[in-house]
């Protein structure tokens, strides 16, 4: 099956900007994510796919021949060495990820070897609501990861046993295979990359050297922060391997819908509705917001959407002292279900108003 053009892949122009095709590649990774499509093939497909696309157009070297040559000029290598090429262009794929998010790796040679390497970053979305984010808080967070097995120490092997150096690659835990007149590195197929291999496997692990760990930890939310802000808890991430430093935790922050409040940057809006008695004479009125109770004060003769600005009542900026401000919108709101003595009152205002107007005597059609 011939493959798709990667712009086409990606939904960009050809002339697509850096930005913007990072833009659209993390967007289609986080709705493809085999995590979040667990059991679905086809959404795995698509992942694999938009990587491969972002592997090349996100690379400035790599675009050029592709622009140039299509795909035919990825297979060839013009423009350098083959077997060089071939290694980067699957090798970027488990770094694609790190990029955009700040976690993630694949395979390398450097990383397939015995040797102390740090743990894998892990990500996670958490949602606090839009309260939580204006005035911040301290949240239990629980984390699911993988940490070394504590009857061997993380080896694999059984305690008074240790690993032996794998025959097939020689330690090196990657293998060369030829093609034609190139060579692709892979992981070696009997240890897996990692140099070694496991004769007596522990029987708490099975030889993994890993175990599942579920903890709960404590993470401050800091005021103002928004929805798409990453943070990062170092240390919380999956344990090293072979003596490596553990890797780090980063939460996506997720904000909730609010059913009175909206935020725009910096700004929290609330839209007010009030009476056409309150507009045309001005009131007085209290609303509770998220830092108390605000005194608003309406001015006569306020038309339907004016708004009334607080200074300093907003969010605060997560990066600085600024604050942003409250807006709240007026609704001018036209009553229903009138009584008699409402519906006269509204009849002889209508007069008044025709009156003003120079058209007095017209048919009322308010009964």
């Amino acid at each position: 099956m011939n493959k798709r053009d990667y712009y086409d892949v990606l939904g960009v122009p050809r002339n697509a900007g850096v930005d913007e095709i990072k833009k659209s590649y993390r967007k289609l990774a986080m709705k493809y994510h085999p995590d979040r499509n667990q059991d679905n093939p086809e959404a795995e497909e698509m992942f694999k796919e938009a990587s491969e696309a972002y592997s090349v157009l996100g690379n400035d070297e790599k675009r050029k021949i592709y622009d140039q040559f299509g795909h035919d000029g990825l297979k060839g290598g013009v423009g350098r060495g083959f077997s060089d090429f071939s290694d980067s262009i699957f090798s970027d794929f488990g770094d694609i990820l790190g990029d955009l998010f700040g976690f993630g790796g694949g395979f390398s040679r450097r990383s397939s070897r015995s040797g102390p390497r740090k743990g894998r970053d892990l990500g996670m979305e958490v949602s606090i609501t839009l309260e939580e984010a204006f005035n911040g808080i301290e949240k239990e967070v629980e984390i699911k990861k993988e940490k070394n097995c504590e009857e061997c120490g993380g080896n694999g092997s059984q305690p008074g046993s240790s690993p032996e150096t794998c025959a097939q690659c020689g330690g090196s835990g990657s293998v060369r295979r030829s093609q034609g007149f190139f060579s692709i590195a892979t992981p070696c197929p009997v240890c897996q990359g990692r140099g070694q291999v496991i004769v007596h496997p522990c029987g708490d692990c099975r030889g993994t050297g890993r175990v599942k760990d579920k903890r709960t930890i404590k993470v401050t939310f800091p005021a103002g922060v928004d929805t798409g802000n990453r943070l990062r808890v170092t240390g919380e991430g999956e344990a090293g391997y072979s003596g490596g430093r553990p890797g780090d935790l980063y939460l996506i922050v997720q904000v909730e819908d609010d059913r009175r409040f909206h935020r725009e940057e910096n700004d929290l809006i609330f839209e007010l509705k009030i009476s056409f008695g309150q507009a045309a004479l001005g009131d007085d009125v209290k609303i509770d917001t998220f830092a108390g109770v605000e005194k608003i004060k309406i001015p006569p003769e306020t038309q339907d959407g004016k708004i009334i600005r607080l200074k300093n009542k907003g969010f605060k900026s997560v990066n600085s002292w600024h604050k942003g401000d409250l807006l709240v919108v007026i609704k001018v709101v036209t009553p229903t279900r009138l009584s008699r003595r409402e519906k006269e009152l509204f009849r002889q205002l209508r007069e008044i108003e025709q009156e003003k107007s120079g058209t007095a005597g017209a048919e009322s059609a308010v009964q």
